[in-house]
């Protein structure tokens, strides 16, 4: 037991963060972890947030009736929201809200074949990195491999949801005039663009909690595999 932590703290204070491998190969051979275990440890972890976020974020009110993600109008354009809900018309404030969040919903139901593509091509050394990184280090690896991809997965199924109740061309023919005048800060006029984006926001951001719970709580390990990686980082 005192091998184990001492090997442990060593590994907290190597400012050079050794190969996991080799902390691993010092352990007591029954609870030896291999490259293999460790990267199918961190497959497991993104597996399980991806799954579980892209599900919730996918159905109905997903992005809707989440506060952490909601689409909401630009910073700029808030009045134009509030003003609405002063004279009473808070139900065409929220309809209107209510069309660029479904986009979303329906957008990030193409997101799951992306992750799983990245998800498989993780190797030992992104693992290793993934694993004695900051607490956002696997959502950070997630959208270098897959924010392009899942941008151009997302943007024509938004851009047909928004079209097809004529939001498109409305926000298009606003903003153009609301951004000729004078001294207002521009606000993107291309809606599939600005929800798109907003879009991937919220996919990622769901995606961090769920990585955060898992290396902060024991209990979210819920595999064998999952419990014995990630002791590697406590």
């Amino acid at each position: 037991m005192k091998k184990i932590i001492l090997l442990f703290v060593a590994c907290m204070m190597l400012s050079s963060c050794a190969e996991l491998q080799s902390i691993a190969s010092q352990l007591p051979q029954s609870g030896a972890l291999s490259q293999a275990d460790i990267g199918n440890g961190l497959r497991q972890a993104l597996d399980k947030g991806v799954n579980q976020q892209v599900t919730k974020l996918s159905s109905r009110d997903g992005f809707f009736k989440n506060e952490t993600v909601k689409i909401l109008l630009p910073q700029e354009l808030q009045d134009v929201d509030s003003g609405l809900r002063k004279i009473g018309l808070g139900s065409v404030a929220d309809e209107g809200l209510k069309l660029l969040n479904r986009a979303a919903e329906e957008a990030t139901k193409e997101a799951l074949p992306i992750f799983v593509d990245a998800v498989k091509d993780i190797t030992f050394a992104d693992a290793k990195n993934i694993l004695l990184g900051d607490q956002r280090a696997a959502t950070s690896y997630l959208q270098s491999k897959t924010q392009q991809s899942l941008y151009d997965k997302f943007s024509p199924v938004i851009d047909k949801n928004l079209s097809e109740v004529g939001a498109t061309k409305l926000w298009s023919d606003a903003i153009t005039r609301y951004n000729s005048i004078p001294l207002l800060n521009d606000v993107n006029p291309d809606l599939r663009d600005y929800v798109t984006q907003k879009a991937l926001e919220g996919v990622f951001t769901m995606i961090a909690q769920e990585e955060i719970q898992i290396r902060e709580s024991v209990n979210a390990r819920t595999t064998d595999l999952l419990r014995r990686v990630f002791a590697l980082q406590d």
